[in-house]
C-alpha cells in the first residue's frame, strides 16, 4: 500500500467531505480516504499498482473541489 496527500481547495463542511471520500472511496483500489477540513488535505492509502495521481485529481474534481498538488 501507498499513501498520498493532496491539496484540495472548496471543501468547507461535511457534505464537501462526504463528496470527496464517496468520490475516492468508489476507485478500485482504494483503501481508506481521510479528509482534513481545516488543513485542506485528503490523505488516501491506495494499491499504487492500480491507481494513479491523475485518477484521485479527477474524482475530486468531478466533485466540484481543485486539487492545488500533493504534499
Amino acid at each position: 500500500m501507498k499513501k498520498i496527500i493532496l491539496n484540495v481547495e472548496g471543501m468547507s463542511c461535511a457534505h464537501c467531505e462526504r463528496a470527496v471520500k464517496n468520490a475516492v472511496g468508489e476507485l478500485d483500489g482504494v483503501e481508506s480516504v481521510i479528509v482534513d477540513l481545516p488543513g485542506k488535505t485528503v490523505a488516501i492509502k491506495y494499491d499504487s499498482d492500480s491507481l494513479t495521481f491523475e485518477q484521485f485529481k479527477t474524482a475530486i474534481e468531478e466533485e466540484d473541489f481543485t486539487v492545488v498538488g500533493q504534499i
